[in-house]
């Protein structure tokens, strides 16, 4: 089974099978009837795709409902730390920081539901990163949390005096403030 759930609820990290030879690999890193039978019926609309150096931290974003978004999330060249926040008042993970690392070598990815501010960190020299999302961006229900807000007590593997963040990312609220409009459902 390529899927392992996590303690947060809806978050799951999807292993792909790989298969290697003197060629090299090949693995399919997405399959819609794969995804479906394993409870996930999200239909990807939209492809993001990133590239950076290291020290980059990017994040912590959202979108609020009815926009929010959910991602598949992957490294294709070099290594990051994948961070997510779940934001879902009620649920039992509330305000917990889940984090992977995720790289062109494990092949590992992780899907996120609606209701997490996501983001990562660039571990390796450089890193091209790939997301899917259910549905398209919508710049009126872009929302975001500070990347360093001490509440969350987030490592991002990264010394302070090397990360690289954008001023609008430095400019995002602390947890308690963000907007937030996301409730838990089972």
């Amino acid at each position: 089974m390529p899927f392992f759930d996590t303690e947060f609820p809806g978050l799951r990290i999807f292993e792909p099978n790989v298969f290697k030879d003197n060629r090299g690999c090949f693995f399919e890193s997405y399959n819609a009837g794969t995804f479906q039978a394993n409870g996930i019926m999200d239909n990807f609309v939209q492809d993001n795709q990133s590239y950076s150096t290291y020290g980059v931290i990017r994040g912590l974003h959202y979108q609020l409902n009815p926009f929010a978004q959910c991602k598949l999330v992957r490294a294709i060249t070099g290594s990051i730390l994948d961070v997510v926040v779940d934001i879902r008042k009620d649920s039992p993970c509330f305000g917990k920081v889940f984090s992977i690392e995720l790289s062109a070598e494990n092949k590992k990815q992780l899907f996120i539901p609606g209701g997490f501010a996501h983001g990562f960190s660039v571990l390796s020299e450089t890193a091209d990163v790939l997301y899917k999302c259910n549905r398209f961006y919508n710049k009126e229900s872009e929302a975001g949390i500070r990347y360093n807000d001490l509440s969350l007590a987030i490592d991002w593997k990264i010394p302070p005096e090397s990360a690289i963040v954008s001023e609008k990312d430095l400019l995002l609220p602390e947890f308690a403030n963000c907007r937030n409009n996301f409730v838990f459902e089972q």
